[in-house]
């Protein structure tokens, strides 16, 4: 049997440093007694400019081959070989002194330090580029990730490694795949582009651009990015996502799909772990089981109890077969109980349009599971021709059509007969009652007057001035059509020219038409 040693080469350094020290002093002298002085600025240079060499550290086997160059070397069993910081082991080399170059096959590893792991199959590397090129079941690791691939090219003097024919990347519960992929090992970056597939337990990332950080587990979305889960769908065109925090902000263009609502903003802000969210600029929340949207410039979202808020330009619009609600304040709150009934609130400056009514007041709740509006502090409502005012309001409506109307203390009705003279009714409480969204039947309850010019064809021919505890209204197109006095009234007929100014209106007389929406682009004036 073959008992040969494994052969250990000795470190020639030592001795060739004599021998080049002892030519270089002779060819200094010889230099300086024949070349102008500014010379030995190039020796200098010249001199720096060397690069070190690759040198051998062990090899059961050292083979010369002639066929192959005086400066080929082949190295057999347990090879490894360091240049600089780097060093590298493999089952055989072969080592091209003059070319400073090695190239390396099987069981290829690649140290630097105690940061950088590479491993692969074949190995090339220059020592005068202090670059690496690993092939065939290449793997990368760092601290946090591996990277695998066929084809990698690593700079030891950057430090940064790319692949161009496909790779992927595993990081804790994640895999990345993408055609290409820089890694930055200084700073522990990925950078992935074209076809870049990320896959999580809870959701899968498909995008062209994502920069990945491996100190803070962060990605960064560079590019049109969607963002799949079990239950929702993220697009955004620019934005971030922390893994191990679960935070996350999509940017351009971004918006959040689920099977009930479409939520879309400039930035979108998502704590995943606290259930928080944030929307900023140009917000729209399309709630499609409710047939809602909610528009605003700044929003919050809390998952547990689920409420929202928006506010800066707010705007809630509810659609029906026939017309849209649209109502704006300043802020809009949304909250659902423990028994799934929805509420929303409006606070301040409270305005509503819709063709068959108008409304303003200073707050407002909306109730969902009855279909209730309430409306408080000086809440007005004009229906057709009809002003209605009350110290509180409740709206009742039915199939998203006006159904009943109450008005709570200090009713009054005001309806515009000429540019001087007004219909008034007024009493305690009223109800209004509709019929296919139009307002047919009033009933006051309690403390009942009323002012009404009666007209013939040639115009107003005189005044009604009625005191009647319960008065009850018939209104036909808008217009007040007759008036029934049901217990007990009180009445004067007035000439239209013995009635005197302050006799045409009844105390609490406020007629507020300058406040009233016009359309819906008249909502976001102030209230005074």
């Amino acid at each position: 049997m073959d008992q040969r040693k494994p052969v250990i080469i000795p470190d020639p350094e030592p001795d060739r440093l004599l021998c080049r020290a002892g030519l270089f002093s002779r060819c200094l002298k010889l230099f300086i007694r024949t070349l102008p002085a500014w010379l030995l600025l190039t020796v200098g240079t010249l001199q720096a400019q060397e690069k070190t060499r690759i040198d051998i550290l062990y090899s059961e086997t050292l083979q010369f081959d002639r066929r192959m160059g005086e400066n080929f070397k082949r190295l057999v069993g347990n090879v490894r070989l360091r240049h600089e910081e780097v060093i590298m082991f493999c089952d055989s080399a072969h080592l091209y002194d003059r070319d400073n170059e090695v190239r390396a096959f099987g069981n290829i590893r690649v140290n630097q330090g105690d940061t950088l792991q590479l491993y692969g199959d074949q190995l090339t590397y220059r020592g005068d580029t202090r670059v690496a090129k690993v092939r065939n079941n290449v793997v990368l690791r760092d601290r946090e990730s591996e990277l695998k691939t066929d084809h990698l090219d690593f700079n030891m003097n950057t430090n940064i490694g790319y692949y161009f024919n496909g790779g992927r990347m595993e990081n804790k519960e994640n895999v990345l795949t993408s055609k290409r992929g820089y890694y930055y090992a200084n700073d522990e970056i990925f950078y992935y582009s074209d076809s870049v597939v990320m896959v999580n337990p809870d959701y899968t990332i498909h995008c062209d651009t994502l920069k990945y950080d491996s100190r803070y587990a962060t990605a960064y979305f560079m590019s049109p990015t969607i963002i799949r889960g079990e239950d929702l769908d993220i697009y955004c065109e620019n934005g971030w996502y922390n893994l191990d925090l679960e935070l996350s902000q999509f940017n351009q263009n971004a918006f959040i799909s689920t099977s009930e609502q479409i939520i879309r903003g400039d930035s979108l802000f998502y704590d995943r772990g606290n259930g928080f969210g944030k929307a900023i600029g140009n917000i729209e929340i399309n709630d499609t089981t409710e047939n809602i949207i909610l528009r605003g410039h700044y929003a919050e979202y809390f998952e547990e109890p689920e409420s929202s808020l928006v506010t800066d330009s707010a705007l809630f619009i509810q659609f029906s077969e026939t017309d849209t609600l649209y109502l704006h304040a300043d802020t809009l709150t949304s909250a659902t109980d423990s028994l799934q009934n929805r509420l929303l609130r409006a606070f301040h400056n409270v305005r509503m349009y819709r063709s068959d009514f108008q409304a303003v007041c200073d707050s407002l709740a909306y109730s969902f599971s009855d279909s209730v509006i309430r409306m408080y502090h000086k809440p007005i409502i004009w229906s057709d021709e009809n002003q209605l005012t009350a110290e509180y309001i409740q709206i009742m409506t039915r199939d998203r059509k006006l159904d009943r109307m109450e008005l709570n203390r200090s009713s009054f009705i005001i309806s515009q007969e000429d540019s001087v003279r007004f219909n008034q009714i007024k009493g305690k409480d009223m109800t209004g009652f509709f019929r296919e969204g139009q307002l047919y039947l009033i009933r006051v309850t309690g403390n009942g007057e009323s002012i009404y010019y009666a007209r013939d064809e040639a115009g107003i021919i005189g005044v009604n001035k009625a005191v009647c505890s319960n008065i009850e209204i018939r209104v036909e197109k808008g217009k007040v059509r007759k008036i029934r006095f049901l217990n007990s009234p009180e009445g004067t007929f007035t000439p239209p020219f013995q009635v005197r100014p302050e006799e045409m209106i009844l105390k609490g007389f406020q007629w507020a038409e300058k406040l009233r929406p016009v359309d819906k682009n008249d909502l976001f004036r102030r209230n005074r």
